[in-house]
């Protein structure tokens, strides 16, 4: 627990030793233990609300307006985009990897292509494979309301993300790593904000823990602007002053992986609506 305190407060030097002493599931259980002590009040589960685990009124509010989600309308659209046939009569759905209680299984590590698989890659790979053109990871009308729907079909399924051999270690070490790393000319890493000041108040905004994170995306802002996990990233990153890595990028891949390790256990709820 002190490697971790000590990392997350930017101590880089121990940061090192930890990335090679610790495996993931010492981290994911040192990051529960982090939460479990500043938080004593809240139970595992809780952190699928992210910020609104800490205020029982907004919790209240938030469960009255999902009562007649704002976004029924586009996750609507997701839903027609998802069983529409592609043009050779095929469906996502035959796909085998997405839909149905697969997306708690994502991001995974594909030992042939050499690299971390995210789920909205497997969409399009399952389009490629069908003849179909890929889409955008930015374009939030096509990759952003397909994705919304399709993993809400896993609502309920237990996050379920492994890193197994050497390769797929050596990329959730560098997701880890970019978790702690501080950048920008504000000099913030993830673990700023989402570790050492979670629960605190910045610029009028509730900060959110990193666990639970990658359970509920995507999320619909404001009413019905979807938004993806990598997608909030590069407005993090912008929010520091730091260049943002583009969607679909082995930075925010990897990140995605850690990010996504550490809610292991945690039930999917997708997608949710944040103000």
């Amino acid at each position: 627990m002190k490697k971790l305190l000590l990392a997350v407060f930017g101590a880089s030097l121990l940061f090192g030793a930890m990335s090679v002493n610790a495996s993931p599931e010492q981290d994911r259980k040192e990051v529960l233990e982090l939460y479990k002590n500043k938080f004593p009040n809240l139970k595992f589960d809780d952190y699928v609300n992210g910020a609104l685990s800490f205020s029982e009124d907004a919790l209240h509010q938030y469960k009255s307006i999902m009562e007649f989600p704002p976004y029924d309308s586009q996750l609507d659209q997701g839903k027609k985009m998802w069983e529409t046939p592609f043009k050779n009569g095929k469906k996502y759905a035959d796909c085998g990897n997405v839909g149905k209680n697969m997306a708690g299984h994502f991001p995974y590590f594909d030992e042939k292509l050499g690299k971390v698989v995210t789920y909205e890659m497997a969409i399009n790979s399952c389009r490629k494979a069908n003849g179909e053109d890929e889409y955008a990871y930015n374009d939030m009308n096509t990759m952003g309301l397909l994705t919304a729907y399709s993993r809400s079909l896993s609502d309920g399924m237990k996050m379920s993300v492994k890193v197994e051999g050497a390769k797929a270690l050596a990329a959730y070490e560098k997701g880890k790593q970019f978790f702690y790393q501080r950048r920008g000319q504000l000099n913030f890493s993830c673990a700023s904000c989402h570790m050492s000041m979670v629960g605190a108040t910045l610029r009028t905004e509730l900060l959110s823990p990193a666990l639970g994170h990658a359970v509920h995306w995507p999320e619909f802002r404001g009413g019905d602007n979807v938004t993806t996990l990598q997608t909030r990233y590069g407005q993090c990153n912008r929010q520091v002053r730091a260049v943002p890595f583009k969607q679909g990028s082995e930075e925010y891949n990897n990140l995605e992986y850690f990010h996504s390790y550490i809610s292991n256990g945690l039930p999917m709820q997708t997608p949710v609506f944040r103000k």
